[in-house]
């Protein structure tokens, strides 16, 4: 197979168009050509007026690979992708994962596939349970503590657009890919270069994985707390788990904690059972609103209706004078804002989209980063207890009822608090509170986001649009603390307990958490 590079086509392009694209890239005729692939598809809009596909080809051909692949600069001869898990010999005790995001599921599927039976313990309810407790809190704002956004089977990315777009530059990204479309998730993730799965079909995907592991002999509990850890001379020996009214105790050597980052009562547990963890730098902020349609139009210009594009995004990151930085995360597209508390009296906004992004607003976080001299404590839970803070700010302003504060940008930059909407109406369910921000965020937040927008709308025309709106708060976008772990992935303190993902600090995203999980799975298998 010989894979070429940097191929523009138009946005109608169709088989033909790709075959007589890599023809003419490799100088042989359509005829050579037994077949053609996308690899590797982006959209290129940074000339309004010329809006147009870049994609990577793979081509099979008649005749010696390497010699034609090297009539093309952008071309070279490509090996398949093949995921090899490390060879082990059967554990002693079987391997224990806590938490079902994309990081434990990741670590118990590939633990499974080596013939391991992992245990899976996940503190909330399958996908199927979880989604109707969420829909039921979106509709009467009646929340569940142990099923809702944040806890359940597929973490608290099942709830969000499904990007599985990353920075991380590792191998087995592609292995995560393949698995993801091998159990439902749609095939053009594997060649989109910002791939998303939707919540709408993520929730199947996460089952079919689920169902997956056990069939290889793992075994899957929900409503599983971990309440303790059990440890003799700085090795872990056992955990204890809590079901409904019952206890248990698992005898275990090796367990991946792959908790997430809302799990504030398991970081209260790992710290007072002496677990080596720190503050770590995390960001706070709202989610902010547009019109799609407006989002669409300044980022493919006269192209914005095209049927061949998909909702568009957008990612914008500023650095302030005084060195702090402002930036988006989590952008929706066609999407909604969501509630996403997980604790009584605390109010949570995320984003979320289903796989069409087809709805009528985009929406985004908003954050401002925080560091230690926002925080003011060397107490390791310092962070914690300021999401807290704020969570419950928002809260109180909302209602008390799980209604959001909600203010149009204009009235945020004019220091107004907001009495009437514009064009842009907040998603937000169970509903919302016009206000003013300030009455919620501190003035340091509140200084940054107003110089934020502004510095952003320099970058994407319209993002401090007036009728945009912020809905406060989004807190949970990453953990603020982070649990210490060795280059063998190994907690500090003790060994046998593997601290990965979001959770422990350790990543940002779907992605990069599902990677932290197969490497400790692979740390395990390559130790024993």
């Amino acid at each position: 197979m010989i894979r070429i590079n940097g191929i523009s086509l138009p946005l109608d392009y169709d088989e033909n168009t790709l075959l007589r694209a890599a023809a003419k890239a490799l100088k042989v005729k359509t005829t050579d050509i037994r077949c053609v692939s996308v690899f590797r598809k982006s959209v290129d809009a940074r000339k309004k007026n010329n809006v147009h596909f870049e994609v990577s080809v793979d081509a099979a051909v008649y005749g010696d690979e390497n010699i034609i692949a090297g009539r093309c600069s952008k071309a070279a001869v490509a090996k398949e992708y093949v995921y090899e898990i490390p060879a082990s010999k059967p554990l002693d005790k079987r391997p224990v994962i806590i938490g079902s995001g994309p990081c434990g599921l990741f670590a118990a599927l590939i633990l499974a596939y080596a013939g391991q039976k992992p245990l899976l313990f996940e503190r909330g309810r399958n996908v199927d349970s979880r989604t109707s407790d969420v829909g039921r809190f979106s509709l009467t704002g009646i929340l569940d503590t142990a099923s809702n956004i944040q806890f359940g089977e597929g973490g608290a990315g099942t709830f969000s657009d499904g990007k599985l777009n990353t920075g991380t530059k590792d191998v087995r990204i592609r292995k995560i890919l393949i698995e993801f479309a091998a159990h439902g998730a749609p095939e053009d993730i594997l060649f989109l270069a910002k791939p998303h799965i939707g919540t709408d079909k993520l929730k199947t995907t996460v089952k079919n994985i689920r169902e997956h592991i056990i069939a290889l002999g793992g075994e899957v509990f929900f409503e599983s707390k971990l309440e303790e850890i059990i440890q003799k001379d700085g090795r872990l020996t056992g955990i204890i788990i809590s079901h409904k009214n019952d206890r248990k105790t698992i005898e275990c050597d090796n367990v991946i904690l792959a908790i997430g980052h809302s799990a504030r009562d398991t970081f209260k547990m790992l710290f007072e059972s002496g677990i080596a963890m720190e503050q770590k730098p995390f960001a706070m902020g709202v989610r902010i609103e547009h019109l799609q349609e407006q989002i669409n139009k300044q980022q493919y210009g006269s192209f914005w209706n095209s049927r061949y594009l998909s909702a568009a995004d957008y990612k914008l990151a500023v650095h302030l004078g005084d060195g702090r930085g402002v930036f988006t995360f989590c952008m929706c597209p066609g999407g909604t804002v969501v509630p996403a508390a997980s604790e009584e009296g605390h109010l949570v906004t995320n984003g979320m989209s289903e796989f069409a992004r087809d709805g009528i607003n985009a929406n985004s976080a908003l954050l401002v980063g925080i560091g230690k001299d926002d925080i003011r404590s060397e107490n390791v839970l310092a962070g914690v207890e300021l999401q807290r803070k704020l969570e419950s700010a928002s809260f109180r302003l909302g209602g008390e009822n799980y209604h959001a504060p909600v203010q149009r940008v204009a009235d945020f930059l004019a220091g107004n608090a907001s009495s009437e909407l514009g064009s842009v109406k907040p998603t937000y369910r169970p509903g919302y509170e016009l206000t003013s921000l300030n009455r919620c965020l501190p003035e340091f937040m509140t200084d940054s986001l107003k110089q934020g927008l502004l510095l952003m709308d320099s970058r994407l025309k319209g993002f401090a649009d007036g009728d945009a709106v912020l809905t406060a708060v989004e807190s949970r976008s990453s953990s603020p603390v982070r649990i210490l772990r060795g280059e063998d992935m190994q907690s500090l303190s003790l060994k046998g307990l593997y601290p990965c993902g979001e959770g422990a600090g350790y990543a940002g995203g779907i992605m990069s958490a599902a990677v932290d999980g197969i490497k400790a799975a692979e740390m395990i298998l390559r130790n024993h």
